[in-house]
């Protein structure tokens, strides 16, 4: 049963979504513009606009929490000097997802997903 349980399964079990979605972030922190597909960028979009959200906040444990959920030093450390400060006057929605039609394997949706400028 999957009372209580938040989130799409993306098609595999827990661990490997969360796999999914700390690899997503990571990709998206590091290139700040990824292609992907829809269900996999809607469902990370809550993930990157968390840590981005804690690197606003700057302080210690906003830190180990980004700390815990990219697990790279120097990305968090790009988060919170970097891509938060651009930040400052936005209260959220820091990724932008565009649409670009269906892949050509299996037809799933395809979208770029950037970080907003």
């Amino acid at each position: 049963m999957r009372h209580l349980k938040k989130g799409r399964k993306l098609g595999t079990d827990a661990s490997h979504t969360k796999a999914i979605l700390k690899g997503l972030a990571i990709a998206l922190i590091t290139n700040e513009r990824i292609k992907t597909t829809e269900t996999r960028a809607k469902e990370a979009r809550a993930t990157v606009d968390k840590i981005i959200t804690w690197g606003k906040k700057g302080d210690m444990h906003s830190r180990r929490l980004a700390m815990a959920v990219l697990g790279d030093k120097e990305l968090v450390r790009k988060v919170f000097d970097d891509i938060a400060p651009r930040f400052e006057g936005r209260d959220g929605g820091y990724t932008r997802i565009l649409k670009l039609g269906p892949r050509k394997g299996d037809s799933a949706p395809v979208v770029i997903w950037e970080l907003v400028d």
